[in-house]
């Protein structure tokens, strides 16, 4: 098989569900049931409504993003194209040709392309760039080019068994560790970013919520301000909840991404503060040049924080979170080898 066509990348369900599936019956496939049959025609929002039908108690970005994921199965995968797909209990990547159309069947999954698979390669064999590359957590995407030529360059025909490959030369100490390192910083900034996407998909209530969930793991007693009835002030905080001890925080929350907050909302934020009384305005859209003058310059102590500074004190806190406000970000340890 020739290398110069696109390439594919479709991940075998949950934990390689579908890996044997995959490989001996000679198909990809991706889906949700219970949106049942599927054509390629359809408009996205004939998809999206029927993952609405189908699935009312998600999410609605969570759901068009099955939606896209259907739609590119269904659109921009071509008879053709070359597919890949992994089975992480051997560590073994399976690549062929997509030789069909989309199927629907009964499933799981319940949408497919028939393939011809040909060769196979060990993940080992692999650098570490293109290791990472292939990490992707999305169901359907198209690797990158360098990624997808070294994938058939150390790709064989599946009669060879990939084990009587001779190991590919390790990179010198320094290299490696360098690699690594570069890896592992790649590796903390994507989870950064995926961290502020997840709290930025957030809802304005469920931000509130956020930040006030983030104050009791302070050690604070908050009260949070019932929808409409704000008057300037969405959360109160203080340690004993009713504002005889200090300090007292009064905390604004805004939830507009991408509009950043001018001096003018600090101002109006700001009038009524008494002497003693501390402030927290927090931004998801930033702050402009002339709001954070107006913080620098305000007789009343006032921190503003943005969507960076509010997810690295949510994972600063996330242990201490009550498990309300854990389920609003869910997040899990990643453990990465050191020396």
């Amino acid at each position: 098989m020739t290398a110069n066509k696109r390439l594919w990348f479709i991940r075998a369900g949950r934990d390689a569900a579908f890996f044997d599936a995959f490989k001996t019956e000679g198909h990809v496939g991706i889906g949700w049931e219970k949106v049942g049959p599927l054509a390629p025609d359809m408009s996205t929002d004939e998809l999206e409504a029927r993952f609405a039908k189908a699935y009312p108690e998600d999410k609605e970005g969570t759901r068009r993003v099955w939606a896209a994921q259907v739609r590119r199965f269904m659109r921009d995968v071509e008879q053709g194209d070359s597919a890949v797909t992994y089975d992480p209990n051997e560590r073994i990547y399976l690549l062929g040709r997509i030789e069909s159309g989309v199927e629907n069947r009964a499933g799981p999954p319940p949408l497919i392309r028939r393939v011809r698979w040909t060769h196979h390669v060990l993940r080992n064999q692999l650098s570490a760039a293109t290791r990472n590359g292939l990490g992707s957590i999305a169901t359907l995407f198209r690797p990158s080019a360098e990624a997808t030529a070294e994938l058939w360059a150390q790709a064989v025909e599946l009669e060879r068994p990939v084990a009587s490959l001779p190991p590919t030369p390790a990179p010198a100490v320094d290299s490696d560790e360098g690699t690594e390192a570069v890896l592992r910083e790649e590796q903390f900034e994507r989870a950064e970013q995926f961290i502020e996407d997840r709290i930025a998909r957030l809802n304005w209530s469920e931000m509130q919520e956020l930040v006030a969930g983030i104050l009791r793991a302070m050690g604070y007693r908050t009260r949070v301000a019932a929808p409409g009835a704000d008057r300037g002030v969405d959360i109160f905080a203080s340690p004993d909840g009713l504002g005889l001890q200090e300090p007292r925080i009064f905390c604004e929350v805004k939830h507009r991404v991408g509009e950043s907050m001018n001096s003018q909302s600090i101002r109006a934020f700001l009038g009524g503060r008494k002497q003693g009384d501390r402030c927290l305005y927090v931004s998801t859209g930033g702050f402009t040049k002339d709001a954070r003058y107006e913080a620098d310059r305000s007789s009343v102590p006032l921190r503003l924080l943005t969507l960076s500074d509010l997810r690295e004190l949510l994972v600063e806190q996330y242990e201490n979170l009550d498990a309300e406000t854990r389920a609003l970000v869910p997040l899990k340890k990643l453990y990465w080898p050191v020396g």
